[in-house]
């Protein structure tokens, strides 16, 4: 039971982990190009400031703007490929970096 136990703990890890980072891989690729500098007045990564109003809305408005796109920002941030959850997944990664 205890080799179940650790053998099921270790995969939720593995899978939480590598979620972190597909989040990360996302951001990095396709978002970073903007919110790293604050582009065209998108939120600096990290800037607790910048992204107060944003987290404020919450992540499903966040993700129904960023799913239409917004000023300099186009549809799904140029991430045509990427799916609903994958944007969601990624936005919540830039708004915990924001806290």
């Amino acid at each position: 039971m205890k080799k179940i136990t650790g053998l099921i703990t270790a995969t939720v890890l593995l899978a939480l982990s590598g979620g972190a980072n597909a989040d990360k891989k996302t951001y990095d690729t396709r978002c970073a190009a903007c919110h790293a500098s604050g582009v065209a007045g998108a939120p600096k990564f990290g800037d607790k400031a910048a992204w107060a109003p944003f987290i404020a809305t919450g992540i499903d408005t966040m993700l129904a703007v960023a799913i239409k796109g917004k000023g300099a920002m186009p549809p799904k941030g140029g991430c045509s490929d990427c799916t609903d959850a994958q944007l969601k997944s990624t936005i919540q990664y830039m708004v915990d970096a924001a806290k």
